[in-house]
């Protein structure tokens, strides 16, 4: 096979990709009208959803990948800790705090780690 065959399968590969997602969307669209939120299906999702990103968030700190590993657990443990006391001690607007909490903690950490 040459390379303009090569090049013609990506592109038919990508098209076939954006077709499949879209009609997709398209079905969603299509079928939102006829779905209620408050319905138990959607409350179940709801909390498979959050239990999915509560256990991907501890196995982030307990268990981290690449570069975040080199960070002693107990620091991961307490900087998790304050950003999570920032946002409860907040009602309103803590989503954004807690988030430049853990970051610049962590990021401070970091610099601190390879200033000599």
């Amino acid at each position: 096979m040459n390379a303009d065959m090569q090049g013609w399968g990506v592109w038919l590969a990508l098209s076939v990709a954006c077709v499949g997602t879209y009609v997709c969307r398209a079905a969603g669209v299509k079928l939102s009208g006829h779905i209620h939120q408050d319905s138990e299906v959607f409350r179940w999702l709801s909390a498979v959803t959050y239990a999915m990103v509560a256990a991907l968030t501890v196995r982030m700190i307990l268990m981290p990948l690449g570069l975040l590993a080199t960070v002693p657990i107990l620091l991961r443990v307490l900087i998790c800790a304050l950003s999570v006391a920032v946002m409860v001690s907040s009602p309103e607007r803590r989503l954004v705090p807690a988030l430049l909490t853990g970051t610049l903690l962590m990021l401070a950490y970091g610099v601190s780690r390879t200033t000599p």
